[in-house]
C-alpha cells in the first residue's frame, strides 16, 4: 500500500499521526509542508474531495494571525490560494492512500482505512 503523509514535522498532530503509523507497521513517504510546499494540483483535489472547509485549518495560529482581508468571502478559490501562501493553515496531517484520503487524525477513521 503506497501512503502518502503531508503536514509539518513539528505539529502534535502530526506526530501523534506518525506514531500511530509507526506502531502498525504501516510504511508512508512524509511531505513536509515547511520544506517542500503545497502541491496546486494536491490542494485543488483534496477541496474537490473534501470540501475547502474541511482542508482549510482556520482554527490555528497561523490562520488566526492572517489579517481579516484575507479571511474575507473565503470559497473555494480563495482558501486553496490562501493555503498555497500560508501552508500551515492546511489542516494536518492529509493522508492519501489507494482508495481514500484522510484529513486530520481520528484514530477509529485511521484503523478503519487501514484495518
Amino acid at each position: 500500500m503506497s501512503i502518502s503523509l503531508y503536514g509539518i514535522p513539528n505539529c502534535d498532530t502530526v506526530k501523534k499521526a506518525r506514531r500511530w503509523l509507526d506502531a502498525k507497521g504501516i510504511a508512508y513517504a512524509f511531505h513536509d509542508y515547511k520544506k517542500e510546499g503545497a502541491d496546486p494540483a494536491k490542494l485543488k483535489a483534496w477541496v474537490a474531495a473534501k470540501g475547502w472547509e474541511t482542508i482549510l485549518n482556520r482554527t490555528g495560529t497561523t490562520f488566526r494571525k492572517l489579517d481579516e482581508s484575507q479571511k474575507q468571502g473565503l470559497d473555494a478559490d480563495k482558501a486553496i490560494v490562501l493555503m498555497l501562501e500560508h501552508p500551515s493553515t492546511i489542516k494536518r496531517p492529509v493522508v492519501e492512500y489507494p482508495g481514500g484520503l484522510l484529513v486530520g487524525f481520528k484514530e477509529a477513521e485511521w484503523a478503519a482505512a487501514f484495518g
